[in-house]
């Protein structure tokens, strides 16, 4: 679709990302916050010109803007720091371990799809930038559930992160997200997170479903757009609980476009490092209200099977 304009934006944002050594070679305490405040200040009239803007070219643009001084920001010494709690439009997370931080945001584009866009933060003892572009690769990917790396990067603006710890293994991260669609479907996907010498990977076999079925590497939901999908964590019983997604009617099968929550609630729960599903669970706890990536149960007297 946009292929040269994509090309060009990914190249930007690696040129953005390179001779970030060169910046902040000594150590000091932080004390840049009103450099950091002028940086966001640009920062978020940008990210309102891009969703303002009334074109692709234009939105696309105007977001290559807000990538370099993004990155630009970033090489800030000890900029980990700085929370940039005023912009609303990118999702900023940082990691429970305070290891790292991830922004991620998106472009809606004119025919109702959108282009996702992020970058992983190191936590650094020196305050020097240890940057990893995400980009956003879905419409190449020959399988939604390939394990990736950051350049091929299946995009999500995501709004929970979690640990996922295996005994005796480095960490790993749970990334739940909202992925968008298009004009008919939105989606959700529940990510892992992971890094090897060369950097980031997504997706790990960590989710296993229902018996005989091989362990998956990401969970991905698709429904229609006009509804809405509950997918949060319930800390409470170390669980993410989300609706259960049905087709309106059994002909519809197969067709996202036609699918919605049937008031009933499934689950992984966390255990020794992996994801189990669970099914026909009762929701608990409160959605968050911050965003709209969330949404209510319809129903409160429809009652699941299986109680928490």
């Amino acid at each position: 679709m946009h292929r040269t304009l994509k090309t060009f934006l990914f190249r930007s944002f690696l040129l953005c990302c390179t001779s970030l050594t060169a910046h902040g070679q000594h150590s000091f305490s932080f004390n840049n916050g009103p450099l950091m405040a002028r940086f966001q200040d640009s920062l978020l009239m940008i990210s309102r010109q891009t969703f303002d803007a009334p074109s692709n070219t234009e939105r696309f643009a105007s977001n290559a803007a807000f990538i370099r001084t993004l990155v630009n920001a970033l090489k800030t010494p000890y900029s980990y720091q700085y929370g940039f709690d005023s912009l609303k439009n990118i999702s900023i997370l940082k990691s429970p371990d305070q290891k790292f931080r991830v922004f991620t945001w998106y472009v809606p584009l004119d025919d109702g799809t959108y282009r996702f866009f992020g970058s992983i933060q190191m936590a650094t003892t020196d305050g020097k930038l240890k940057l990893f572009p995400l980009i956003d690769q879905t419409e190449q990917l020959k399988d939604a559930h390939a394990v990736t790396g950051n350049k091929e990067w299946f995009g999500a603006r995501y709004y929970e992160v979690l640990p996922l710890v295996q005994a005796g293994k480095p960490a790993s991260y749970i990334l739940i997200g909202w992925k968008g669609n298009n004009s008919k479907t939105s989606k959700k996907v529940i990510d892992i997170l992971s890094f090897e010498k060369d950097g980031p990977l997504f997706g790990k076999a960590v989710f296993d479903g229902p018996k005989g079925t091989k362990p998956g590497n990401r969970i991905i939901f698709e429904y229609n757009r006009g509804n809405s999908m509950t997918l949060t964590t319930d800390k409470t019983v170390n669980m993410i609980v989300f609706d259960h997604l049905a087709p309106m009617a059994p002909e519809m099968e197969g067709n996202f476009e036609y699918y919605a929550s049937d008031l009933s609630f499934d689950a992984y729960k966390i255990v020794n490092g992996r994801l189990r599903l669970i099914e026909n669970v009762e929701l608990k706890n409160e959605p968050n209200v911050m965003d709209e990536f969330y949404a209510d149960p319809k129903d409160k007297s429809v009652k699941p099977v299986k109680k928490l």
